[in-house]
């Protein structure tokens, strides 16, 4: 599925998924170019995901084209 077939209002408070099944959180905020998801329990983890990494959307998991590193060291939103 290319991420022109993604219903972006459908993403939103489901699980974002990256590389090797990497938790990267909850889908929050859909923005023009990117994805904000929040990740963690107790120290919360934000990043910010260009949209063109979008794979694919499976009704439960939105999944992209980022490991989990990349997107720690990428994409990750600082306090």
């Amino acid at each position: 599925m290319s991420n022109n077939a993604i219903n972006w209002n459908d993403v939103i408070k489901k699980q974002a998924r990256g590389i090797n099944d990497a938790d990267l959180g909850e889908v929050q905020e859909v923005h023009q170019d990117n994805v904000v998801t929040k990740a963690g329990v107790v120290d919360k983890e934000v990043y910010s995901i260009p949209k063109n990494l979008a794979e694919r959307y499976d009704g439960h998991n939105l999944w992209f084209k980022v490991t989990k590193e990349e997107a720690e060291t990428l994409y990750k939103i600082k306090d």
